[in-house]
């Protein structure tokens, strides 16, 4: 399995904190990594500099084969980011929103349309997309978002905390969602998320960040085992708190 992204050594020095301290990580094609920490321990810092929004102190990472540091503008073509706070614009339908950001991707009508209609089939929404966004649940503005974030078939997805507020059925379709689009695509996604059942049921693997240090990567299982944790929450708990 080849590597759509690779972390090497990535650093960022603030005046007085270490946010990320030498992050080294990768993501195959395909898989769905997952990034977690408590809060302030460098996730979103780590996250910023592999999506080119700041630049590392120190080290690199690139995305298919492109450097954050020497090619941004080529990992901004083969990335999306998907914010927690992100939202969309309520006064517009959803057809017309899919249209509006397919046309900041391309000039090209033919590619926008092609753009659109896949959006349209990921989202699932249907008949809904007539509707004023301001009509939507929570759950179909998330799924609208995340089929936008994707229209473009990037080669790595960025998510934080993709079903942040949503019911469990909203969130469980989202989960499908982001697991079909792994499979049946080999699309890749590094996501963020505190939720740990969460975690163990999408992420392929999981990295453990702590005061900006990545202290443990490994499957679910591999993680269980080697913390003799019955879950996820504990194994967390165990490697945050050096125990």
């Amino acid at each position: 399995m080849s590597n759509v992204l690779e972390v090497k050594g990535l650093s960022k020095q603030y005046t007085k904190v270490l946010a990320a301290d030498d992050v080294r990580f990768e993501v195959g094609s395909g898989e769905i990594f997952a990034l977690i920490g408590p809060n302030g321990a460098g996730k979103t810092t780590t996250i910023r500099m592999i999506s080119t929004l700041i630049k590392p102190t120190d080290g690199d990472a690139t995305v298919a084969g492109f450097s954050v540091l020497k090619e941004p503008d080529k990992v901004r073509e083969s990335i999306t980011y998907l914010p927690d706070e992100a939202g969309a614009y309520k006064t517009m339908k959803g057809t017309a929103y899919l249209n509006f950001m397919a046309g900041l991707f391309t000039t090209d009508h033919k590619q926008a349309a092609e753009y659109v209609a896949r959006a349209t089939a990921i989202c699932g929404l249907k008949e809904r997309l007539n509707d004023k966004i301001s009509t939507y649940s929570r759950g179909m503005i998330r799924r609208l978002l995340l089929s936008r974030a994707v229209m473009t078939a990037p080669k790595l997805a960025i998510l934080d905390e993709p079903t942040s507020g949503l019911d469990v059925i909203n969130a469980i379709e989202i989960r499908r969602m982001i697991k079909n689009l792994a499979k049946t695509e080999g699309m890749s996604f590094l996501i963020s998320s505190h939720n740990m059942l969460e975690i163990e049921f999408m992420a392929d693997r999981v990295g453990i960040i702590a005061k900006g240090k990545l202290l443990a990567v490994g499957t679910s299982k591999e993680l269980k085992e080697k913390y003799q944790a019955e879950n996820l929450e504990e194994v967390f708990e165990k490697v945050v708190s050096g125990r």
